[in-house]
C-alpha cells in the first residue's frame, strides 16, 4: 500500500503510528504465514467496497484498525494488497486473486453464524434500495408493496447511476437499479428490465408535423419547429433516440430541462412541446390519447437497467426478497 492516504487514515509509512488491533497476535512474516480470519474478513470488506473508510463502516470498527489490519495482512503474505487512489483503493491483482479464493467459504461462514440467532429473536434490518426516482416511484415501490404488507422495513433513496454505485460500494445500499451495467466483477448485476424509448408529443402538436408519414419522408428536421423538452441541456435522452433511429445527430436546443422525467411528461402532455420518454413512463398517456407516438421506427432504442446487489447484504434475507420479487414483478415492465 502506498504512503499517501486520502481515505482518511494516517499515512502508511509511518507504521510506528499504528497499533495493531488488539484481537490480533503478531505473525511471522512471509507469504507461508497462516491468515488470521478476522483478517480475511476485513481484507474482503475493503475489496469489495474499494475503501477502507467504507469496510470499516460495514464491519463496525475504526479506520485506523482497518489500516492497520491491512498492514498485518500485507505483512503475512508479503505483498502489496491495495494501490491507494484519489477516491479509495484498488486491488492489486494478488488481492484479486485472493479475494477469489476466500469469497465463497468466508460467506458461507458469515451465513451459517448468522443463523445461529432464531430469526423470530434477530430484529429486522432494513432493506436499503435507489434508484432512478421515475422507475422507483412508478413501478419498483408499487411492486414492493405486499413485503411491506408483511412487514418489509424498506429505506428507498432516488439519484444517478454511478454516484448510487459508489454508495452501493460504500455499503449505503443493499440493491441498486442502475440504468448501466458496473464495470469490474465485484459487483453483481441482473437484467432487470428493457426501456424502450418513444417520441412523443401532444395530439395538437403532433398535427403541426404532419405526422409519421412526413418524419419518414423528409426527416427529423420537420420537428425542429417544435419545442424540445427533455431531462437535460445535454439532451442524453433525445440523442440516442436521433442516432439511433434517425442515424444522425441531433441539432437542437432545449426550450425546456427537468431534472425530472415525470416533469417533461407534464410538460408535454400539457402541450409544452416535444420529446423522447420510457414507454413505461407514457404508457397510460398514450393508451388514453393524451400523448401521441411521433414515429414508430421498427427498431426502437432501447436501454437496459440492471438490478445490482452490495456483496455480502445477502445475509439479511429480506434483501433476497426484494431482489426476487423485484425480478419477478419486471418481466411485466
Amino acid at each position: 500500500m502506498r504512503d499517501k492516504d486520502p481515505d482518511g487514515s494516517a499515512e502508511l509509512g509511518r507504521t510506528a503510528d499504528l497499533q495493531p488491533a488488539p484481537d490480533l497476535q503478531p505473525a511471522p512474516a512471509g507469504p507461508s504465514a497462516p491468515a488470521d480470519l478476522n483478517l480475511l474478513r476485513t481484507f474482503l470488506a475493503v475489496h469489495r467496497s474499494g475503501s477502507f473508510t467504507a469496510a470499516a463502516r460495514l464491519l463496525g470498527l475504526s479506520q485506523p484498525t482497518v489500516t492497520a489490519q491491512m498492514r498485518t495482512l500485507e505483512r503475512q503474505v508479503d505483498r502489496e494488497l491495495f494501490e491507494r487512489l484519489p477516491r479509495g483503493v484498488a486491488p492489486s491483482p494478488y488481492a484479486d486473486e485472493l479475494a477469489a479464493r476466500i469469497v465463497a467459504p468466508l460467506d458461507a461462514l458469515a451465513e451459517v453464524t448468522g443463523d445461529t440467532v432464531p430469526a423470530g429473536e434477530r430484529p429486522a434490518d432494513p432493506v436499503h434500495l435507489a434508484g432512478p426516482a421515475e422507475l422507483m416511484c412508478l413501478r419498483v415501490l408499487p411492486a414492493l408493496a405486499p413485503l411491506v404488507a408483511e412487514g418489509l422495513l424498506l429505506r428507498a433513496a432516488t439519484g444517478l447511476t454511478d454516484p448510487l454505485l459508489d454508495e452501493l460500494r460504500a455499503g449505503r445500499h443493499d440493491l441498486v437499479i442502475a440504468t448501466t451495467r458496473p464495470r469490474g466483477r465485484a459487483l453483481a448485476a441482473v437484467p432487470l428490465m428493457d426501456e424502450e424509448f418513444v417520441l412523443t408529443a401532444a395530439p395538437h402538436r403532433a398535427a403541426r408535423t404532419g405526422g409519421a408519414e412526413r418524419i419518414a419522408a423528409e426527416g427529423p428536421g420537420v420537428l425542429h419547429g417544435l419545442p424540445l423538452i427533455t431531462y437535460a441541456e445535454d439532451l442524453p435522452i433525445a440523442r440516442r433516440y436521433w442516432r439511433h433511429v434517425f442515424g444522425r445527430r441531433l441539432d437542437c436546443r432545449a426550450a425546456v430541462t427537468v431534472p425530472d422525467l415525470r416533469g417533461v411528461l407534464s410538460a408535454v402532455v400539457a402541450g409544452a412541446g416535444f420529446t423522447v420518454l420510457p414507454r413505461y413512463l407514457c404508457a397510460d398517456e398514450l393508451a388514453s390519447g393524451a400523448l401521441v407516438e411521433l414515429y414508430a421506427p421498427e427498431d426502437p432504442p432501447i436501454n437496459t437497467a440492471y438490478l445490482v446487489q452490495r456483496p455480502g447484504s445477502a445475509a439479511n434475507p429480506q434483501v433476497t426478497r426484494v431482489r426476487d420479487l423485484l425480478i419477478e414483478a419486471a418481466r411485466a415492465w
